[in-house]
């Protein structure tokens, strides 16, 4: 034994050959924690006292080989100074550089995902053996970051500035015969191979047959290419890179090229602290820290559905009321986790339209290459579309999702209660509607919850499960387990007009309404909201989801929260209703709509729409800077948030987030609207409401605003 910890152990194997091991006791995958990290340099330590060792190769005794760092502990080091943060990370990579220096050839042997500080473990490592099941990459800059464990120096030097840079700013992981395309490992073997493969290379560089100090000798120099290859590398992938992702949005690429800018021409030393420095600038931005959190929000959303789940009972079969299109969407999720699935309607033709939406989105799979007809057809088999009951005796939980109307809801609801088991769960597909009232024409309301499914089904991560005033936690849970295994997050929140995401949602459209109605351009807020980070405006949202919808949808929220929600005036999306304009459903909302060479519905402006308006113009038109856009629509957006905590809507700011995030689609790079208010200040928010509360109750701030702001809260641990 060459080393023993309870996160790494060295062995020796045979001919002077060790073997470093990964394997975290108590712990599902390996993660560079700062437990690791010290055990790490303590392995390298024994490793250069060592006289016996020849050779090496890195497995992990995981399914995964590493999964990267401990990105719980992100939260506290990204809390120092810059120059404390260069410091930690400089200190890491002495241990990487050691490790690299020893003086015998080493080979990593990927068995699983390597990602992150996994991926940048096996760089240092002269020669890489891949498992043709395992995964590769670099994902630091989807939480705002970019490697700091000498990836951009090493991966530039082993696979080209070109291949490195995208690797980098996209985060994609590469499956293994693109890892090898690539250069960025040496060999792929099937898994039950991989070791004696690793072991073989490690003979060869023993034996002389493979130059490995060659290998290292390239990543310890500057980058070879001239100045003129390096600029058009730099220039065409900025190019690429910037068309995906707007640097001020996100700058984690734009500070990753920086920084290798800096340091290609540079020997590996001095390059690791070029890298060290422009980690700790990344890792100060605010999109840092809000996708860090965002991330462990998304593991703690998980966790909760998780323990939920728990009191579940058992899903083999499902069924959906109601084809056509949402309900052929849930069908497809359904039947593409391998859950068998009915679909029932009163008519063929929607039968036959739910079937088309199914088939469809598998077709496109199938067009992709990510499907084989046959697995198509598999999967299109779990569906059975039927006319009638009649197969529902055995079915474990039904999901109701028939037109947005409650008296046709409830009357669905009844029929179908007297015809299915006593324990099968009732799970209604509403919007709007309370589940509380849809349960009071039931036998079993315990048995009855809200599973509120975001379009389209196929794209849409969120879904909200709705406690009613007697669902049983059986019926919650068993509902739980049916959102996560159909693929999605499901996050649970309490009974109330809208729930919890067309509830916020809401008084956003209403801040936008108000807008217009005091002179504001629908296009130019548009622009302005997208510019903010929404992948669209309000007008273009509301043309999406449907003006009817909205009108729908505002009424309900009206007489549910009246004080904030019920205008005194007519706004601009019911005048364009009334005038039957139902956005893309029609062809005509805000803005016009026509097909693009794709088939997809492209708008266009319309003046028309600004003659409509007049009629709801004040007759003195107010003008807006781009702030007051952007502050009058997110402080009605996030006000509503922070009331769904105060009435116990959701449980947590981190669930609120992430729901923001999945359902509507607040900008990530923000963190939802917890965060936001967070990184704004909860004093300057405050101000910011004083400074629009004459606009009505929706710009007042909540009292738990006031109350953290008396004792110095936040919604997230500052330290």
């Amino acid at each position: 034994m060459v080393y023993q910890g309870n996160r790494i152990t060295v062995t020796m194997l045979e001919d002077g050959i060790a073997n470093m091991q990964y394997n975290a006791e108590n712990e599902s995958v390996n993660k560079f924690d700062a437990e690791t990290n010290k055990q790490f340099g303590e392995a390298v330590s024994a490793l250069e006292k060592a006289d016996n060792v020849k050779g090496l190769i890195v497995t992990s005794a995981k399914g995964v080989f590493i999964a990267g760092a401990d990105i719980t502990e992100f939260v506290g080091s990204f809390k120092k100074s810059e120059s404390e943060i260069k410091d930690w990370v400089v200190h890491v990579n002495d241990a990487f550089n050691r490790f690299e220096d020893l003086p015998f050839p080493k080979v990593a042997a990927i068995n699983g995902a390597a990602m992150g500080g996994g991926c940048e473990m096996t760089l240092v490592c002269e020669y890489r053996v891949m498992s043709d099941k395992a995964i590769i990459g670099l994902p630091e800059t989807q939480l705002g970051i970019f490697p700091g464990f000498g990836g951009t120096v090493r991966s530039t030097r082993i696979i080209g500035i070109d291949n490195a840079l995208e690797l980098i700013a996209t985060g994609s992981p590469k499956k293994a015969l693109a890892a090898l395309k690539l250069g960025l490992v040496d060999a792929t073997v099937p898994a039950d191979d991989l070791q004696d493969a690793a072991i073989d290379l490690v003979k060869k560089c023993i034996s002389g047959e493979l130059d490995w100090k060659a290998k290292r000798e390239e990543k310890l120099a500057p980058v070879k290419l001239n100045q003129l290859e390096q600029a058009m590398a730099f220039n065409s992938a900025k190019g690429a890179i910037f068309a995906k992702a707007n640097p001020k949005q996100y700058p984690a690429p734009a500070i990753a090229i920086e920084t290798i800018e800096k340091h290609v021409n540079l020997s590996r030393d001095k390059a690791i602290e070029v890298e060290a420095a422009g980690f700790a600038k990344a890792a100060k931005t605010p999109q840092a820290e809000s996708l860090v959190g965002l991330f462990l929000n998304d593991q703690l959303v998980k966790k909760l559905a998780k323990k939920h789940s728990k009191q579940a009972h058992d899903i083999s079969e499902a069924a959906v009321l109601g084809a056509g299109i949402m309900g052929g969407g849930i069908a497809y999720q359904a039947a593409s986790k391998g859950l068998p699935i009915i679909m029932k309607d009163i008519k063929s033709e929607q039968l036959d339209l739910g079937m088309g939406e199914a088939s469809k989105l598998l077709g496109k799979m199938v067009e992709r290459g990510k499907m084989t007809p046959a697995k198509m057809g598999e999967t299109l088999s779990r569906i059975r579309p039927t006319l009638n009951y009649g197969d529902f005796a055995e079915t474990d939980i039904v999901i109701e999702a028939v037109v947005e109307n409650p008296n046709v809801k409830r009357a669905v609801l009844k029929e179908v209660e007297g015809l299915v088991k006593d324990d099968c769960i009732l799970a209604s597909n509403t919007s709007t509607i309370s589940i509380t009232f849809l349960a009071e024409a039931l036998e079993r309301p315990e048995n009855f919850v809200g599973m509120h499914f975001f379009n389209p089904v196929h794209r849409m991560p969120l879904v909200e499960v709705i406690r009613g005033e007697k669902s049983s936690e059986e019926a919650i849970a068993t509902t739980v387990a049916l959102a996560s295994k159909m693929g999605k997050v499901p996050v649970v929140v309490n009974d109330c007009p809208g729930f919890l995401v067309n509830r916020v949602l809401f008084p956003y459209f209403g801040a936008f309404d108000l807008l217009l109605k005091q002179g504001a351009d629908f296009a130019h807020v548009d622009k302005v909201m997208e510019k903010f980070g929404w992948p669209m405006g309000p007008a273009y949202l509301i043309d999406v989801v449907g003006l009817d919808t909205g009108v729908h949808g505002a009424a309900v929220m009206a007489d549910g929260f009246p004080d904030r929600m019920k205008p005194d005036y007519k706004g601009a999306i019911q005048h364009l209703y009334d005038n039957e304009r139902l956005g893309q459903k029609n062809g005509i909302g805000f803005y016009k709509y026509e097909m693009d060479k794709r088939g997809k519905p492209k708008k266009v402006a319309d003046e028309a729409t600004y003659e409509l308006l007049k009629a709801t113009t004040d007759s003195e038109k107010q003008t807006f800077d781009d702030q007051a856009i952007i502050d009058r629509t997110m402080i009605a957006f996030c006000n509503e948030t922070v009331r769904c905590l105060e009435d116990n809507i959701v449980s947590t700011p981190s669930e609120a987030d992430m729901a923001m995030i999945m359902g509507v689609g607040f900008p990530p790079f923000r963190g939802g609207p917890c965060r936001y208010v967070d990184q704004m200040g909860l004093d300057n928010y405050l101000a910011l409401c004083e400074k629009y509360a004459h606009l009505g109750k929706a710009y007042e701030a909540p009292q738990k605003i006031r109350d953290m702001a008396a004792a110095g809260e936040t919604f997230y641990a500052t330290a």
